[in-house]
């Protein structure tokens, strides 16, 4: 009896062994909520991409979001930059579809990512995408070189309504989009009547601060991290921001606001990261992670404080609420300047 208990035992031990074995219970990765299997991620260099020229905003974030993991030690592995300019973002839109599955391509996008897609520029748009969070707010700026004529935004309005092709504006984003948008959201807030009329050159090699210094436009509607340094050497006069308040310190806290002049509108350039469509669970649990980690570091506080960025944290799945949201927001927006496609 006592030999055949312990053969019953061994027999049952063996069971629970194989079964071990079969279902990889500690001998594998844990598995997604998807089903698929975790590897030990991320491995090798992350593709990390402005869609646009060097030195402007998306630009400054994407690599301000690649110092500071590297310097508050969340990520190991290398994140180069690569500038993708084009189509307001579209062209590197394309190349995304090109990487769809990958989970080492990640993207910043502002507003541009619903405007080219409402205006018509292209059929892309943020659900080609795997929208990862939200991480700032930054705000339109609207600044003219250090010896222009114009004193204020109020005078450029003036001159508009008096003559809508007086002014020539210029931005770093394509008709239609970001830099264009917010600031025909504006010159309407602010009684001028026949915006579409407004003359809108696009710079999209991100030169439209070189192109206002030099004489080639009247004003430069961009995003304030984009000037802020040009402003605080003096090489350029930032007129008025988008914002609800100043913000920032040393010489963006003395920007005036358009409300502050009697231009009752702001707008509000959110700026998030954006993976491959199709990104893999395991990639998209893995970067919500650490991104809600980095923006708590001493480091990005730092960097927000510099730049003049507010707050945006949003996590994955409210980002794309926010997303869906917003994009319904713009459709009226687009509708009511008559650029709605």
């Amino acid at each position: 009896m006592k030999k055949t208990k312990k053969v019953l035992l061994f027999a049952v031990s063996m069971l629970v062994v194989l079964s071990l074995v079969l279902t990889g219970c500690g001998a594998k990765p844990s598995s997604t909520a998807g089903g698929e299997q975790a590897p030990d991620y991320p491995k090798k260099a992350m593709e990390f991409i402005a869609p646009a020229g060097a030195g402007g905003g998306w630009d400054l974030t994407i690599r301000t979001v690649a110092k500071t993991l590297q310097d508050a030690k969340l990520v190991s592995v290398p994140m180069p930059v690569t500038n993708k300019p084009g189509g307001g973002g579209g062209v590197n839109l394309a190349y995304m579809q090109e990487k769809k599955g990958s989970d080492s391509l990640i993207s910043v996008y502002s507003p541009p990512i619903l405007l080219i897609n409402l205006n018509g520029s292209t059929p892309l748009g943020y659900k080609d995408t795997t929208p990862l969070a939200r991480l700032i707010t930054d705000y339109g700026a609207f600044a003219v070189a250090k010896d222009s004529k114009y004193q204020s935004i109020t005078e450029v309005m003036e001159a508009l309504k008096a003559d809508p092709k007086s002014v020539k504006i210029g931005g770093n984003s394509a008709a239609g989009s970001m830099d264009h948008v917010q600031f025909l959201i504006m010159a309407k807030a602010a009684g001028v009547e026949k915006i579409n009329e407004i003359d809108y050159i696009a710079f999209q090699d991100g030169s439209g601060a070189a192109q206002v210094m030099g004489g080639h436009i009247d004003l430069l509607t961009t995003g304030m991290s984009d000037v802020r340094a040009l402003a605080e050497s003096g090489e350029m006069r930032v007129l008025a921001s988008t914002a609800e308040k100043r913000i920032g310190t040393g010489v963006l806290a003395e920007i005036p606001t358009c409300k502050e002049q009697g231009i009752d509108e702001t707008f509000e350039n959110w700026r998030g990261l954006f993976g491959a469509p199709e990104m893999p669970d395991y990639a998209v649990k893995y970067w919500q992670d650490t991104l809600a980690k980095m923006v708590e570091t001493p480091e990005w506080q730092k960097a927000r404080e510099t730049n003049g960025w507010d707050d945006a944290y949003m996590n994955s799945d409210e980002f794309v609420k926010f997303l869906e949201e917003t994009n319904e927001q713009y459709k009226t927006i687009l509708s009511e300047i008559g650029m709605l496609k």
